[in-house]
């Protein structure tokens, strides 16, 4: 027998979508009574508005949205305890807060009480915090409640003990990058070494513009052992029984496989792609599929997020595309099943190289005519993609963004950019990790040296340093905040490290102006790394 069956709901809750997520909501609850034999269910952080809701919380039309949805969740879920995530507006501020509602009223509150103001969390301009711990009674046990930052510090969750809880629930929207679920596991043993009771971790998943959240709940026992373990990036209902006995402990469960680290990501990239399609209302995608290696893994991340009916590719070939290059594009779309058309832009780069010859007599050829391809290409697929209504994936990836090497109004044309953090090296990774699961990238645009084919013989080293060296000295640089002298002290080029670190601070005011794209790292372009275009600083070598 067991004292207290708890249903953990990881669920994706689409920001601002109030009625959708109180009717999810709603469902779940009364299925976790009725088929689950649950007698808790318990929801993520911030559920009812989805994370982050930023500026609509300002909104009195948005919160008085969020006050309609919590009375009909009070009024549909008898028989159940349920516990939501929610703004709570009060005539202090607003709380980010949980209710624990059951037979048809709100019985309890907890408020957060650490709010998260760094990286990409902006929480201390919404909310204020609170300042009591959460206990509250059910099926024989002492409940505490707790939200996401609560376990990153101690004292919250050590506090709740010490009223008397004998186990800890925990709400969370913690957002994915690489690595971030053991980091969530060594800050929840911590706080079980400290207090001897078991926690479960309740997390969000799916996309939100550059965040995706991927699941991973799960449960310890009060010696930290991992009892159960969700699934990533997969809506799920994770059951917990606790057995009779003189402490609290869950009945260890079922424990989702692992993935790699390439898995990991690709299926980050993959939801974030899905859903931002879906939940922006895009019928589909399309994308310039030039033969390179950057193309080709972005096709397929499309292809496998949205299925090959929903996506189409569009080879642009100029005077300097190389016959390979356009065979293995050709291969590729083969391979995926998906729709393709090829525009070639010879007319129209001749068509503007003859338009500029007045006023561009007497100069050389340099950028200024590359730039004039990728511009061609960018106005051809965005007028395919407002006559489809799908969405143009741009295909550049985190080391071309960080250095500027990229079109503005070019190949930087789009609404949305799957490898924006996605580093050189990586892009590389993740497309034999693909091809492990059916060969879809020709072998040859893995093994040929990638060029941007906008003039003869072009190779992006002769712009570049090698991208395992690029990629190094940009991860130090801008993941890590490490100056240049530093770097230098690292081993690394002098002359190479200025370059590089004066190429990215030029270059700011080009990622300002780039669709958003899903962050992987722990320092991505747009919500997370913030630095001001106009920027007279200079890290001395």
């Amino acid at each position: 027998m067991h004292d207290l069956k708890i249903a953990l709901a990881q669920m994706d809750f689409p920001v601002g979508d109030v009625l959708g997520n109180t009717k999810r909501i709603i469902e779940a609850a009364i299925n976790a009574r009725d088929n689950l034999d649950a007698s808790i269910i318990v929801f993520p952080e911030l559920c009812l508005s989805g994370y982050p809701p930023e500026d609509l919380l300002l909104r009195k039309d948005f919160m008085a949205a969020i006050s309609r949805g919590l009375k009909n969740i009070c009024g549909a879920t008898k028989g159940i305890m349920v516990i939501v995530g929610y703004p709570e507006k009060t005539a202090e501020g607003t709380y980010n807060a949980a209710a624990i509602i059951m037979d048809g009223a709100i019985k309890h509150h907890y408020r957060k009480r650490l709010l998260p103001n760094y990286g990409v969390f902006d929480e201390k301009r919404y909310f204020i915090p609170g300042d009591s711990p959460c206990v509250f009674e059910a099926g024989g046990q002492r409940i505490g409640i707790t939200i996401c930052e609560d376990i990153w510090q101690p004292g919250p969750v050590e506090e709740t003990v010490e009223e008397g809880a004998t186990l800890i629930l925990n709400l969370n929207a913690s957002p994915f990058h690489q690595g971030k679920a053991v980091e969530r596991k060594n800050q929840v043993r911590a706080r079980i070494a400290a207090t001897r009771v078991p926690l479960a971790y309740i997390n969000l998943v799916g996309g939100q513009d550059e965040l995706v959240f991927d699941g991973h709940s799960f449960v310890m026992n009060r010696e930290g052992a991992c009892t159960h373990q969700a699934p990533a990036f997969e809506e799920t209902t994770v059951v917990i029984e606790f057995q009779k006995g003189p402490t609290t402990q869950p009945i260890p469960g079922n424990k989702a496989a692992t993935l790699s680290k390439e898995a990991e990501i690709y299926q980050a990239l993959t939801t974030g792609i899905r859903d931002y399609v879906k939940k922006n209302g895009f019928k589909g995608a399309l994308l310039g599929l030039s033969g390179g290696i950057d193309s080709a893994l972005t096709l397929a991340l499309a292809v496998d997020a949205l299925g090959k009916d929903r996506v189409e590719a569009v080879l642009l070939p100029s005077r300097y595309t190389a016959d390979m290059s356009n065979e293995d594009a050709l291969l590729e779309v083969a391979a995926l099943g998906c729709k393709h058309h090829i525009i070639p832009i010879e007319p129209a780069f001749q068509t503007f190289l003859d338009l500029l010859a007045p006023a561009l007599k007497d100069t050389i050829p340099d950028a200024t005519e590359e730039n004039i391809q990728a511009r061609c290409r960018g106005t051809l697929l965005m007028a395919l993609s407002n006559k489809t209504g799908k969405i143009l994936l741009t295909t550049g990836n985190k080391s071309e963004m960080s250095v500027g090497y990229a079109t503005l109004y070019g190949d930087m044309a789009g609404g949305f950019a799957p490898l924006k953090d996605i580093p050189k090296m990586l892009v590389y990774r993740l497309s034999e990790y693909r091809n492990s699961l059916s060969p879809v990238i020709p072998v040859r645009v893995i093994m040929r040296a990638p060029s941007a084919e906008l003039r003869h013989d072009q190779r992006d080293e002769d712009s570049l340093p090698p991208y395992p060296i690029l990629d190094d000295i940009l991860e130090r640089y801008i993941e890590q905040d490490q100056s240049i002298e530093v770097i230098i002290e690292a081993g690394f080029d002098p002359d190479v490290v200025e370059r590089v670190a004066g190429l990215v601070d030029r270059n700011e005011y080009k990622r300002r102006q780039a669709p958003p794209g899903v962050k992987v790292t722990r320092r991505a372009f747009g919500r997370d790394r913030r630095f001001p275009m106009t920027n007279g600083f200079r890290s001395p070598a």
